[in-house]
């Protein structure tokens, strides 16, 4: 039976009224309270060049063609013009949905709505069409998932390597909400790289990283790194740290180590060697960008000679390869770091 009622109206402004979450309430800083929430206008040594390259339409077209989400768009990354122009682009599995919500991440959050089987050949089939000899892969978080979606990624991972044997892959992985199995399913594929981000110091976990835990991923790391694989992690700075807590970190990349797995001694999971060789040989360190209102303001913007002085102080220290500098990301030139980190 018609009543005359027309939901169209109620629901426009229903949505009209609808407003986003901010977490500028929830950053925790290093500046007096009159001054945390004064927008500051971006450096000059804070600038990225502009797409306007025929590679760069050829790689966008490319994602487009085959169903891809890329990092580089749905984090806005602002190398996403220099890497699409020279035909690198750092591919997204599992989806565009994230089951968290993290401060910084301008991925969007909810319940994905589908698993997509097909997803790892159709990312082996780009890799090969684009011609790369060198691939990062990364992923949204996948909680709701039994596995965290660790045999999509083993199957991208294979796919990727059985369609294209010339092509290094490094993975970007989540922390899987610290199954190991999950972790063993990934590492048994056999990843050249394997990146996880720590994305921040210890402290600030609890407002960026509200849904993941600081020694978890120490302990992602420890693990793979104890099997003898290349890891990576990355961190950003301006977003609420101080500069002794990034040597902090440093000093837990080191210390939270293992012996190297070629002295034949391992310890068992979950202990700490009292000589332990770092569990990470390469780090990335870059500047915090906000990617919209709505998420956590930027601290500081962090001067390139500091940067300069934590790729010092990391190196010193023993990591292998610290890349540090405002654009940095954790992908950006990722195949001249592995270089670097092998020939050391």
């Amino acid at each position: 039976m018609k009543t005359g009622f027309d939901p169209a109206p109620r629901a426009a402004t229903m949505s009209r009224r609808m407003v986003k979450l901010s977490l500028t309430d929830r950053v925790l800083d290093n500046r007096l309270p009159a001054e945390r929430f004064v927008r500051k206008g971006k450096p000059k040594w804070l600038r990225a060049a502009l797409p306007s390259t025929a590679r760069y339409a050829d790689t966008l077209n490319l994602v487009n063609d085959h169903g891809l989400h890329t990092v580089c768009q749905e984090a806005k990354c602002p190398n996403l013009g220099e890497c699409w122009s020279a035909g690198v682009a750092t591919l997204m599995i599992l989806g565009d949905t994230c089951t968290r919500s993290c401060g910084f991440c301008h991925i969007k959050t909810g319940k994905p709505p589908t698993l997509d089987t097909d997803e790892p050949r159709r990312v082996a089939e780009a890799v090969a069409i684009m011609n790369l000899r060198y691939v990062v892969i990364t992923s949204v978080n996948r909680d709701e998932l039994p596995d965290g979606g660790a045999a999509i990624w083993a199957d991208t991972i294979r796919q990727t390597k059985q369609c294209n044997p010339d092509t290094q892959v490094e993975v970007l992985i989540p922390d899987f909400c610290g199954d190991w199995d999950a972790l063993q399913t990934v590492l048994d594929a056999q990843p050249d790289v394997l990146n996880h981000n720590l994305e921040t110091v210890r402290r600030c976990y609890r407002y960026v990283r509200p849904q993941a835990k600081y020694d978890r991923s120490l302990e992602l790391l420890r693990r793979t790194k104890a099997q003898g694989f290349v890891t990576k992690t990355g961190i950003m700075v301006g977003i609420g740290e101080k500069d002794d807590e990034v040597t902090e970190l440093m000093q837990d990349l080191v210390k939270s180590g293992i012996r190297n797995p070629e002295s034949g001694i391992t310890p068992e999971p979950g202990t700490r060697d009292p000589d332990p060789d770092p569990i990470c040989d390469i780090l990335t360190i870059g500047q915090y960008l906000q990617p919209s209102p709505y998420h956590l303001p930027v601290d500081r913007f962090v001067h390139p000679d500091t940067f300069a002085e934590y790729k010092r102080t990391g190196e010193a220290m023993g990591l292998t390869h610290v890349e540090s500098g405002p654009m940095v990301r954790s992908s950006y030139h990722a195949d001249k770091q592995a270089q670097l980190a092998r020939a050391k």
